[in-house]
């Protein structure tokens, strides 16, 4: 029995859609933000020391990162079209997208997270000097590089629709928290191409499932209703 240690609002909802795309029983473990930092729960560095989530348990294995938790679970029991063969252009592809998404996508996304918050937790009096500064980094770095990846994202997603070759696969899983993130706060909504993308991933049964069990999701645009 597989075990998900899932933040609300969080990259664990990806884990979750993908066990269910692979009809896996498994059972969730919930912890919550603090309302005030936003931060994961103290609780969560008993499972693991980073102390973040998403976390897969498996029998004796604890395994952290979502791109680990991904390789893991495709290598050991996803063999199917959702993982192509690593020997093949779509598996080279997905093992690219595997390690893009955290490794290269998210960092941006954090900054822009981190300066847009940075005036609202500094004093009345330095809030205007915090407030200019942050302006400079973020049309000087953090926006140009934004825009690149998005660039990149819809030349990628211009040739067949989705990430690696001509049909789902699970680089577009992982994916979708990058692109969901950005089309939030960082302006991909204006791109015809990344809105049909997340559309569509969001259209797809296992991903409404996930949402339900899952629970808080507030990048997802699709909304689940109740039967």
């Amino acid at each position: 029995m597989f075990t998900v240690h899932h933040l609300n609002n969080s990259r664990s909802q990806r884990v979750l859609w993908l066990l269910e795309e692979l009809e896996f029983t498994y059972q969730i473990k919930f912890y919550q933000r603090d309302v005030k930092t936003m931060l994961a729960p103290p609780e969560l560095k008993k499972v693991h020391p980073l102390g973040k989530s998403p976390i897969l348990q498996d029998n004796d294995y604890t395994i952290a990162e979502t791109g680990a938790i991904f390789s893991y679970l495709l290598a050991k029991y996803g063999n199917g079209p959702l993982a192509p063969s690593f020997d093949t252009k779509d598996g080279i592809a997905l093992q690219h997208w595997l390690h893009y998404a955290e490794g290269s996508a998210m960092p941006p996304l954090l900054m822009k997270l981190v300066f847009d918050r940075m005036p609202l937790n500094t004093s009345f009096l330095m809030r205007p000097v915090v407030k200019q500064v942050c302006k400079k980094a973020m049309t000087a770095f953090v926006q140009p590089r934004l825009q690149e990846h998005i660039d990149y994202w819809e030349k990628s997603l211009s040739k067949t629709g989705w990430f690696a070759g001509n049909k789902f696969t699970a680089a577009d899983m992982i994916m979708s928290f990058p692109l969901e993130a950005a089309a939030s706060r960082a302006g991909a909504d204006k791109s015809e191409i990344i809105m049909d993308f997340l559309s569509r991933i969001h259209a797809r049964p296992a991903y409404q499932t996930a949402l339900a069990k899952g629970g808080e999701y507030a990048y997802a645009k699709a909304q689940v209703t109740n039967s």
